[in-house]
């Protein structure tokens, strides 16, 4: 839940601390007090999107920070993305989120005191919030939002299957607009191929070795400078070993180890220190040795072939003839051909091809007909079981007689996607199955089922969002739910029964309500007022908890204006007793 939350240079809030508890909580206060920025700020708080129009000019940013406390499997959650975001939560576990917006329109966010994408907080909140507000009731009388209420509410199973169905979906449109693609542009294609098989026969005529340029170069200077290596070679192997046929050419180095060896060993029992430098001489003696064959053995394979010279130039102008066409180098020409390999493998347009395409393109077209059909069985179950739970929530919101039924109709048949079979009848396979939902609304006995758009007034279009909202949370849903003046247009019994549900909502889930009615604040755990200051902002101390007699002065202004009046507190009082008194109890 969401411990505590402050917002400062929001709207008309200048800085305001909210401390929340669990239960039922609800903010009240005079219009234009700023309880629609506490709903603002948690949507900034939670990745929402930033209105640089709401920034106040005076201190030019606004910064919403709060305290996050989760458990169970959403603490799980939670603090896996806070760890993949490079954060931790505090000791305590709970975990500090915080939103800047200047009034340039920058925005920055904090998890955990880390600076992290605004997305991580959007992730958040999709895990521990909903906001309920009248827009949210306007996007319920979309049918793909009514499509998705279903799909939630059918469970995890249900989910599963249509994760499935969309996965198989994707990859049937990916085939289909493959094959598409490959026969409306085979000519183009064909070109392409044909110049890159082209280059693969040049390339597999010449076949190159990799590296084979790098070890021809260094051939073909060895080759050309045979004379020249060969004197070298000589010259540094008589200095090491002597000539063997003039033994009187000079003194060489093996020899002059040898003296100075024959030397140390000399005086070795004088002093042990020149016998351990005579070990080191004979070291270097074998070194000289190792050294000279390996130069006897160098000479000896030293090549002045003119013909083989010619060969390595040969080849190296076959090697160049590529590498002037294909890559810098032979290593490079062999990248070449590999990812022409690749793109011949894509560009094959031959009858052969298109046929396994389109085979396999028919096979998930059957497979997306399939599934289709297996969502839709589920969707009818599904509405079947919402449409009497929602229901139930009305009777128990001054709505004894209605009832809300979710109609899962075929989407037409269309040309360019599969046909599933719902029921013996043919429907049109979409991104989302082959259904199209519409919440209908009975609001009594005899009246004809209407979409709820036309079927229900604003006063009913509010009950029947907050019943959904209590039947999804019996299924599960995030633990925080927020609702922003969703009891518009209601009054009297009604109010009075929204109240009873949503402290029944609050059993389960932490619940704040910003209302103006009465009757539904007299319901709550805790009770916030936003009051405006002298100035017309709201300053430090303009959101406080009233209790007792406080609460019951509130209470009063909100039923007739006259927090002072003793009638209106006595009026006020009797409301809070009925609301202790009937907590929970259903109608």
């Amino acid at each position: 839940m969401l411990e505590e939350l402050r917002i400062t240079g929001l709207g008309v809030i200048d800085d305001a601390t909210l401390p929340l508890d669990s239960g039922l909580t609800v903010i009240t206060g005079e219009t234009g007090a700023g309880k629609t920025m506490v709903v603002a700020g948690l949507g900034l708080l939670f990745g929402g999107r930033a209105d640089a129009g709401r920034v106040r000019a005076d201190p030019g940013r606004a910064v919403i920070e709060g305290r996050l406390r989760c458990s169970g499997r959403v603490a799980k959650a939670v603090a896996a993305r806070v760890s993949e975001a490079g954060a931790e939560p505090d000791e305590d576990g709970s975990v500090l989120l915080a939103r800047s917006v200047s009034a340039e329109g920058r925005s920055r966010a904090h998890v955990g005191g880390r600076s992290v994408p605004v997305g991580v907080l959007a992730d958040i909140g999709a895990r521990v919030l909903a906001v309920h507000g009248q827009s949210d009731q306007m996007r319920l009388l979309q049918p793909v939002e009514q499509l998705a209420t279903l799909d939630r509410y059918a469970g995890a199973d249900h989910e599963k299957l249509l994760a499935h169905y969309r996965e198989v979906f994707a990859a049937w449109r990916r085939h289909d607009a493959e094959l598409a693609e490959r026969r409306a542009n085979a000519r183009e294609r064909n070109q392409r191929a044909d110049l890159l098989r082209l280059g693969l026969a040049e390339i597999g005529q010449v076949d190159p070795q990799p590296g084979e340029d790098v070890e021809l170069r260094a051939l073909a200077q060895r080759l050309e400078h045979t004379e020249g290596l060969r004197a070298a070679v000589a010259a540094a192997q008589q200095a090491l070993a002597g000539d063997a046929d003039d033994p009187t050419a000079g003194t060489d180095a093996s020899a002059l180890l040898g003296a100075a060896r024959h030397e140390l060993d000399a005086q070795a029992e004088v002093d042990e220190a020149l016998g351990e430098l005579s070990g080191r001489i004979e070291q270097a003696a074998r070194l000289v040795s190792d050294v000279a064959g390996e130069l006897a053995s160098y000479a000896a394979d030293l090549d002045a072939d003119p013909a083989r010279l010619a060969q390595v130039h040969e080849r190296r102008a076959a090697l160049r003839a590529l590498t002037r066409k294909y890559a810098e180098d032979v290593d490079g020409v062999l990248a070449w051909a590999d990812d022409a390999q690749r793109q011949l493998a894509e560009l094959d347009s031959s009858d052969e091809t298109l046929a396994a395409l389109e085979a396999e393109r028919d096979r998930l077209a059957d497979e997306v007909a399939e599934l289709a059909g297996r969502l839709a069985v589920s969707r009818r179950e599904a509405a079947q079981r919402f449409g009497v739970a929602v229901s139930a929530e009305l009777t128990g919101l001054a709505m004894p007689h209605a009832k809300v039924v979710a109609r899962v109709l075929a989407r037409p048949v269309t040309a360019e996607a599969p046909t599933a079979t719902v029921e013996g009848a043919p429907a049109g396979a979409g991104p989302d199955g082959a259904d199209e939902v519409e919440l209908q609304l009975i609001p009594h006995p005899g009246a004809p089922a209407l979409p709820v758009q036309r079927g229900a007034s604003g006063g009913e279009l509010s009950r029947v969002m907050l019943a959904v909202e209590v039947v999804f949370a019996g299924a599960g849903g995030p633990p925080t739910l927020v609702f922003d003046e969703v009891d518009a247009g209601v009054g009297g019994e009604a109010a009075v029964e929204i109240g009873r549900r949503l402290a029944m909502l609050a059993r389960r889930h932490q619940v704040l309500v910003v209302t103006h009615l009465p009757q539904v604040a007299a319901f709550a755990d805790r009770h916030l007022v936003v009051q405006k200051g002298s100035s017309g902002s709201v300053t430090t101390s303009g959101v406080r908890v009233v209790e007792d007699s406080e609460r019951a002065r509130e209470l009063a202004r909100m039923l007739a204006g006259l927090p002072n009046s003793d009638l209106g507190v006595a009026h006020a009082e009797e409301l809070l007793a009925m609301a202790r008194s009937g907590r929970g109890r259903r109608r």
